[in-house]
């Protein structure tokens, strides 16, 4: 049976569009990602949704409020845990926030990055795969299975759902009246 642990990861973006914020794990050195850059985000508590996940990790981890999120998409990493652990994770993008980002948290320090350098960072090696989908608003959703081993990606698939319409067909947290039906 497949049960992972599920998690957020998200890229709040510049309010300029052309950077990233990202944390540099430098601050432990027992930690799985030391060295890596990464989005922020972390664990579901069980009593929260995605959204509500998401905006607690990115207030916990950078001390923002986030006023608005894109999921960019969804990744299943079999595999990808210290000891094996199944992962699935929620990718967003965090377009409005509200504050002044921390300089560095527990887990390490925290910069702008421009989206155009990113994947020249040290990075999971799997997070080249995804991170142009992350960032190119071009395009829709992604969902992938990017199983692990070893601490190494083994494969990656995906599927893309193509970008909404402008109308919409049901909402309920954006100003735009739905569509009519009929």
């Amino acid at each position: 049976m497949y049960s992972p642990i599920l998690a957020t990861l998200g890229y709040v973006l510049s309010p300029d569009g052309t950077k990233a914020l990202m944390i540099h794990r430098n601050a432990r050195s027992d930690d799985a990602h030391l060295g890596k850059y990464n989005g922020l985000g972390g664990k579901l508590d069980a009593d929260e949704d995605i959204i509500a996940g998401m905006k607690r990790e990115i207030l916990e981890e950078a001390g923002i409020v986030c006023e608005s999120l894109e999921l960019r998409g969804t990744i299943s990493w079999p595999g990808f845990g210290r000891n094996g652990e199944d992962w699935f994770g929620f990718v967003f993008l965090i377009t409005k926030w509200t504050g002044s980002p921390w300089e560095k948290n527990a887990e390490g320090s925290l910069a702008w990055i421009e989206l155009s350098t990113v994947l020249d960072l040290p990075l999971w090696e799997g997070d080249r795969f995804f991170l142009p989908m992350v960032f190119d608003r071009t395009v829709g959703q992604f969902h992938g299975v990017m199983p692990y081993h070893d601490g190494k990606p083994v494969n990656w698939q995906f599927s893309r759902l193509p970008l909404a319409s402008a109308t919409c067909v049901s909402c309920d947290t954006c100003s735009r009246s739905p569509k009519a039906s009929g």
